[in-house]
């Protein structure tokens, strides 16, 4: 199967970095050094999965050199979503489906809204990795999953066949789900309130869930994303948040989530598309977010610095 992944950083160069082990024909979209690096030496994964360096078929910057593939799994910030969506458009053929990883709920929506619903599908990813530099990604913690699916939830051959391509991959596991809108939503109820709760206080997942005023305040932010999901129709059991709970006290100590690191060292981050979104969905619904509410208008003066407004 020939898969594009369009940004291939900690997410995209992870996952599509174990296709391309597996013998799958893979074409990295990344930049700047990183690409260089990728090109003189292949991707460097360091994993606890296991150590592997990864050599796609084709790395470049240009989709049009790419042409065609099956599938693309878009890897992204999700603030990059849009523009990324137009700028793929020659690697599309009449059924290839467009797999967003990025952390919260509205990628599917954008890519429908750029390129036509055809293309659009759910995707989410969860585990802790990140690029240690050019070439280089560093899996730290939980085990890597990855999961797709037809946003209206049937069962399509296209998204079989894409599941089929990490049948052979090592270091990951792979899910075609039900309901991948409710998947989705799980997953934003942890990475929203421990991207917020870790960026507000500055912390690694170690410290603020040890604490019993800041493990409150996750526990809270949890909630009112599930209440926000609930509102919004989306079938979520209430003992999700427990659950959720129970997977980030396994976490490794030192572990923090992308869009904390992206705030604590001054880049453009996606406050707007985490906490910002709940806030949004939960106004739209009547939905009280008081938790969300507070570290995102908290954080929005660093998010406008850091992208040139102020």
């Amino acid at each position: 199967m020939r898969i594009a992944v369009f940004g291939a950083g900690a997410v995209g160069g992870y996952f599509g970095g174990r296709l391309a082990q597996a013998g799958q024909d893979v074409v990295f979209i990344a930049r700047g050094d990183h690409l260089k690096a990728i090109r003189e030496s292949g991707l460097s994964i360091e994993s606890l999965a296991g150590d592997v360096i990864a050599h796609p078929k084709l790395a470049t910057d240009d989709p049009a050199e790419a042409g065609p593939v099956d599938a693309v799994l878009l890897g992204v910030k999700a603030w990059q979503v849009k523009d990324a969506a137009a700028a793929l458009r020659p690697m599309l053929g009449p059924d290839t489906p467009v797999v967003p990883l990025q952390n919260g709920v509205d990628a599917p929506l954008q890519i429908a809204e750029i390129i036509g619903p055809s293309h659009a599908v759910g995707g989410l990813c969860k585990f802790i990795c990140s690029v240690t530099g050019p070439g280089r990604i560093q899996h730290v913690g939980a085990d890597p999953y990855i999961a797709f699916g037809e946003l209206d939830g049937t069962r399509s051959e296209r998204m079989q066949q894409f599941h089929d391509a990490f049948s052979n991959a090592v270091g990951l596991i792979a899910e075609v789900p039900d309901n991948i809108q409710a998947e989705i939503w799980k997953k934003f109820i942890l990475i929203a309130s421990w991207s917020g709760v870790g960026s507000i206080t500055r912390s690694p997942v170690g410290v603020f869930r040890q604490i019993p005023e800041t493990r409150q305040m996750l526990i809270d932010a949890m909630r009112e994303v599930w209440c926000v999901a609930a509102a919004h129709q989306i079938d979520l059991p209430e003992s999700d948040v427990d659950a959720t709970m129970a997977f980030i006290d396994k976490l490794p100590e030192s572990g923090t989530a992308s869009m904390q690191r992206d705030i604590m060292e001054g880049r453009p981050s996606e406050l707007h598309e985490q906490n910002g979104a709940v806030v949004r969905r939960g106004s739209a619904v009547g939905v009280p977010t008081p938790i969300h509410s507070l570290i995102y208008f908290s954080l929005l003066p660093q998010e406008m610095k850091a992208r040139g407004l102020l």
